[in-house]
Formats: C-alpha cells, structure tokens, sequence
C-alpha cells in the first residue's frame, strides 16, 4: 500500500491519514484504490468498530490531482476514485471524519457520507467543480440540497466559492468547530465512546437511518459519473485545467 495513505489499527480504530503533504495531500487514482481498500478491510474485521478518515493539522485534502487528471482523466465507472465514492456510500460501520485546513473539491463531497464530521476552526471548504469545468460527484448534487436546503447547496455547486467551518456548520454537514489544537482530543474521545457500544446495535443504527436513500445514494453516484467523465474531456475543462498549471484565469467566453 502506498505511504500516500497510513493505515492505522488500534484500540478499535482503523485510522486512514491522507499523507502527501509536499502536494497538499491531492488525490490520485492509487490513493483512491489504497483508501477503499481499507475501508472494504475495516468492513470484514471484527475487531475494527470505527473508522476515523483524516488529513495533516494544515490540509485535509486539496481534491484530486491536476496533473494527473490531464494526464489519466477517470472516465470510466470502474475507475478508482468511483470504486472509493461506492465503498465510503455504503459502508457500514461508523465512519468519523477529523478536518483541519482545506478540504477541496472530493475533500467536501466524501464528508457527506461521513457519520460524524469534527473540523478545526482553520478548515476551510470548496466545491468548485463548475470553475473547473465539471459537475458534482460523491452524489453531492443529491445529498448537499438535502443537507443544506436547495439555495445553500446550489450557491456552493454553482460557484463553487471557499467557505469556513463555521458556514459548514451551519449548513448541517459539519457536526463541532473545535479549536485546531482540541480536534485530535476530541475525536479520539468521540471515538473511544463508539468502541465502548455495542457494535451490532451501532451497524443496524446506521443501516436503518441510510436504508431510504440507499439507492438514490447509488444512482446519483452514477449518474453524476457519467457527466463528469464526459465533462472531464470537454474543452471548456481542458481551458480550466490548463489555465489552473499556468497560474491564469480561465477563459470560458469562447464556450457556450
């Protein structure tokens, strides 16, 4: 496995630490595939009874990698970052999330199907999918209106503008702002609480409140795929990417 992603077992935990910082800890298609798989192993092990998903005290994650996107653009439903968004959808032991820094893009959209998200008061949050040419993933365009009402969900989408923590918060996907140097202590404590209840009672909890939407979960994940992978070889994503490696503003006036 790739040291991009730690993998951490201890006193129930599973931790997954997104650990490439020297590149703002942005994704590519091996991270992606290293993550699923631990969460499809924290699934099969009984001694795993909760997940923690975290960055580096200054970044979570910057989302997906530039370079690599021009250079492998993930078209496919098989690929790895839709193998993750289908194994964290549906997996079925508690999952925390501890965020400190940026959390972009993928870095939003995956909190979603956290069941607990704790962010530092230095977060910071973007969707910017339509500044790049594309469109929601992780079947945010489905779950964020839901969360936070059609207008909040369609000001982030659709510009795709940084927000803080304390605006996260208020739109519901965010559980607690901490101070920075509290988060790490409360969520191991927020933690140590799951691993003490039983562990059956807390997967059929979960079950129960994910059953309705399960499916439209499924689909939206799908379709949203679709588009953004042809999104992904449209020209005006090719402008936005370009524009993005030579420091520029895109110029999507030639487009339609």
């Amino acid at each position: 496995m790739s040291n991009e992603i730690l993998i951490a077992r201890e006193n129930g935990v599973l931790t997954i630490t997104i650990n490439r910082p020297e590149r703002k800890n942005a994704l590519t298609p091996a991270m992606y595939q290293a993550m699923a798989e631990a969460l499809a192993s924290a699934q099969e092990d009984a001694a795993v009874r909760a997940v923690l998903l975290r960055g580096h005290a200054e970044i979570f994650t910057a989302g997906n990698d530039i370079e690599d996107f021009l250079k492998s653009p993930p078209t496919g439903g098989d690929s790895p970052v839709i193998h993750f968004l289908r194994t964290i959808s549906t997996f079925e032991k508690p999952l925390v999330a501890a965020v400190a820094g940026a959390a972009i893009g993928v870095g939003t959209t995956l909190l979603l199907h956290c069941d607990m998200v704790y962010v530092a008061d230095t977060a910071r949050f973007a969707m910017p999918f339509a500044q790049l040419g594309l469109c929601p993933e992780a079947a945010s365009s489905l779950l964020l209106p839901r969360v936070a009402g059609y207008q909040g969900a369609a000001e982030k989408l659709l510009l795709g503008e940084t927000f803080d923590a304390a605006e996260a918060h208020r739109m519901g996907f965010v559980n607690r702002v901490l101070p920075a140097a509290e988060l790490d202590a409360f969520v191991s404590a927020q933690l140590a609480k799951l691993v003490a209840l039983p562990a059956a009672s807390l997967r059929v909890t979960k079950a129960l409140m994910k059953r309705a939407s399960e499916h439209e979960i499924k689909t939206q994940i799908s379709e949203e795929s679709v588009h953004f992978g042809t999104r992904l070889l449209a020209p005006e994503a090719r402008e936005a990417f370009t524009a993005f490696l030579e420091k520029r503003k895109p110029d999507f006036r030639q487009f339609d």
